[in-house]
């Protein structure tokens, strides 16, 4: 434990970091940490904050810039996760209050407005899909030879799929309306992407529609890959100043597996933030995760921020936090 001294010159030191990315001195610190000191004493706490491992200095007569552990200590202390401002609060609500149709879109779009509210990359995982069923499943006529399957999810999320019959198709209204009912009949309540086949109906035109619309619906579904959205990965690029590092991380960020199974191992591990070399991941050790699951009917998925080490960790949990009990909550309510 630091004293209340040590901790304010930390706090200090990180805050003014995360804000300029330059080292910080002995005399800034002085004036902006609220401390009734000489420069001359912060300086020494910060020689002490060096030998204990929570600052470090570039080079000599430069100031200290945060460690792993600094950040570590700064992020414990927080005693509240941050608030997002009212323009990004309304952002959510706008996006959430038009939030709907197929799970793809929708997760990459989430993926995407996680990356705007904090300007980081985002990443977002697809609910564990295995359980999920089908709460009803209809044929939609589009034109004489064109038919929609049309899914909708026992997590509320819809999921649509196009059949072209081909060029010499003629497919009634009628047989479209009886193939419909019999595939509602046949897969509603069932396990989405269950490869069982429905019955005959002794009807060929209907029994094909229905083969057709069946084989759409097992080909659409998980194959228990985890799917993973990124979005603002080029904004990785804007973050750091070496090349090498940009490189690595953007090739980590196209390994899917390598994502989920970081995420799944942070949230194992109780965390909620990862920071530099906590993760594991080498190629990631100059960047921080900030992690939270989301709940659609008892399967997790998970949304997380990746980012520089000396992110806005306040706002970085405010927008996972909300975003994440929104997206559960949109899934459920099958909004």
């Amino acid at each position: 434990m630091l004293d209340d001294r040590k901790t304010a010159i930390l706090r200090a030191v990180v805050e003014e970091y995360i804000q300029t990315a330059q080292p910080v001195g002995s005399s800034h610190v002085a004036r902006e940490a609220g401390l009734a000191v000489s420069p001359a004493t912060v300086r020494n706490e910060m020689n002490q904050l060096e030998r204990d491992g929570y600052l470090s200095q570039p080079h000599t007569s430069a100031g200290r810039v945060p460690t792993d552990k600094g950040y570590r200590f700064f992020v414990d202390s927080l005693t509240t996760p941050g608030t997002l401002d009212e323009v990004r609060t309304q952002q959510v609500r706008a996006f959430f209050a038009r939030a709907h149709g197929e799970l793809e879109r929708m997760l990459g779009d989430t993926s995407r407005l996680l990356s705007g509210l904090t300007d980081y990359a985002a990443v977002v995982t697809a609910p564990n899909a295995e359980a999920l069923t089908l709460r009803s499943v209809q044929l939609v006529s589009l034109s004489a030879r064109v038919v929609m399957v049309v899914a909708v999810l026992s997590n509320g999320s819809i999921e649509k799929r196009t059949l072209d019959l081909g060029p010499d198709a003629a497919v009634s209204d009628v047989t479209v309306g009886a193939a419909s009912a019999h595939l509602a009949s046949s897969l509603n309540g069932t396990v989405w992407g269950s490869t069982a086949a429905p019955p005959t109906s002794g009807d060929p035109g209907v029994d094909d529609l229905v083969s057709r619309a069946h084989d759409a619906l097992v080909a659409a579904a998980p194959t228990g890959s985890d799917q993973v959205y990124v979005g603002g990965a080029a904004r990785m690029a804007a973050a750091f100043d070496a090349v090498g590092t940009i490189r690595q991380v953007l090739s980590i960020m196209e390994q899917q597996y390598v994502l989920v199974t970081l995420l799944r191992d942070v949230l194992d591990r109780g965390l909620s933030v990862a920071i530099g070399t906590e993760h594991g991941l080498q190629p990631l050790a100059d960047c921080s995760l900030v992690v939270a699951p989301y709940d659609v009917e008892g399967d997790r998925g998970t949304i997380a921020i990746l980012g520089p080490t000396r992110m806005h960790y306040d706002q970085a949990l405010a927008a996972v936090g909300v975003v994440s009990e929104r997206l559960g909550r949109a899934l459920s309510e099958g909004a």
